[in-house]
């Protein structure tokens, strides 16, 4: 199995590149991420590379660092999501986002990859939000009461941090950034945590940042 290529970038189009590696050429399918970041023909790259071998096939896949293959690898195992529509959500969330994406439950930046509709988006959230934190998103405690979209109802009071998050997405912030915010203001104020406080202080994160 091919695990790793280096050579000279020999061509590009809209799906991939074709590395020439001492005169063999590869052709490589890649995010749009990743071919934004390959130098132009002539310059020397190097990629993580998944190799699928099929009946009549293989195709290589190639990734700028192991984080955005386990993304794809991880895409790759919800029903639906095949490498071509794998790599077109990593065109359009960055790897180093995904976990963020899946643990807000974002399915609208999902939705905004081709060949992602409503349901499929849906899908993914709900069996990889659990696997976020794989990818790097760091689980947030919660203070009692608070809620995340799809959990169980929370006691009286819950849901904050749902009810921050709606709001900040009101005011123009992206779900997974504002879901980010909000549980980390709610996760910091404790047990005190209300919407009005989680917003309060999660706007003034997201104003310093």
């Amino acid at each position: 199995m091919i695990a790793r290529l280096r050579g000279i970038v020999d061509s590009v189009d809209a799906d991939g590149a074709v590395i020439d590696v001492h005169g063999v050429g590869y052709l490589v399918f890649c995010s749009g991420r990743t071919l934004a970041r390959l130098p132009a023909p002539g310059g020397e790259t190097a990629l993580v590379i998944e190799t699928h071998v099929r009946e009549d096939h293989i195709h290589l896949y190639g990734f700028t660092d192991t984080l955005e293959r386990d993304c794809f690898r991880l895409l790759g195992t919800v029903q639906g999501v095949g490498a071509r529509v794998a790599l077109a959500i990593l065109s359009v969330v960055a790897a180093e986002d995904l976990g963020r994406v899946l643990a807000a439950q974002d399915k609208a930046a999902l939705g905004r990859a081709s060949g992602v509709g409503p349901k499929l988006a849906t899908r993914i959230v709900a069996e990889l939000k659990d696997k976020a934190a794989s990818l790097g998103a760091l689980p947030v405690a919660r203070p009692v009461g608070v809620t995340l979209e799809g959990a169980a109802p929370a006691p009286a009071g819950g849901g904050v941090v749902d009810d921050a998050t709606s709001a900040l997405v009101n005011l123009g912030y992206a779900r997974a950034e504002a879901w980010t915010a909000a549980s980390s203001a709610a996760t910091a104020l404790g047990d005190t945590a209300t919407v009005e406080g989680v917003l309060g202080e999660a706007l003034r994160v997201l104003g310093r940042g």
